[in-house]
């Protein structure tokens, strides 16, 4: 099997474990390859799955996410689709964010830049939409970092509390909150 099916095994187990939790045993349960297969696929170990997953976390973001908030269409409709997915991503606030338990842990300096690079593009999809809604470019700016910490708060509350509610009710009303006149 090529290097990129075990991309989603290894996405869900270093989100359910981190870091460094994701050892070498459960690397290997998961993707059902051997210590040794693992490093031809992967050269650079642990580091280089996790890089990997990063690459396919933000290509899926790309396609999944980002697109929708790119595509013709009123900016609420726009803005909902985009909650829509992200529902799916965090299977309704029953999952916790891959990124953000990839942003602790040892290591987790080296994976910063690359973190921060998808989030910044999240920001600015959401932001370019506010901008064409009307809104002014900085106060744009700052409801779309708002509306991530909205999203993100949500799947930490309804993850930790084990009350998917919580982040269903956000991803309904996120998109009029964020376009809503003072």
């Amino acid at each position: 099997m090529p290097k990129e099916s075990y991309i989603p095994r290894l996405s869900a187990l270093f989100r359910q474990y981190g870091y460094d939790g994701a050892t070498l045993s459960k690397i290997s349960e998961a993707t059902g390859l051997g210590k040794a297969s693992l490093y031809h696929h992967f050269p650079g170990g642990k580091d280089e799955m996790v890089e990997s997953v990063l690459c396919y976390s933000a290509s899926w973001l790309q396609e999944n996410v980002l697109s929708l908030l790119a595509a013709e269409g009123a900016p609420e409709e726009r803005l909902q689709n985009m909650c829509d997915r992200v529902n799916e991503l965090y299977a309704g606030g029953a999952e916790p964010c891959l990124l953000a338990i990839l942003q602790s842990g040892t290591g987790s300096d080296l994976r910063h830049a690359q973190i921060q690079a998808t989030l910044a593009a999240w920001v600015e999809a959401i932001a370019a939409v506010l901008r064409e809604a009307g809104w002014d470019a900085a106060i744009a700016q700052q409801r779309a970092e708002d509306a991530l910490i909205t999203i993100q708060g949500a799947v930490m509350v309804s993850f930790t509390l084990d009350n998917p509610a919580v982040f269903q009710r956000v991803m309904q009303s996120l998109p009029q909150v964020i376009l809503k006149q003072p």
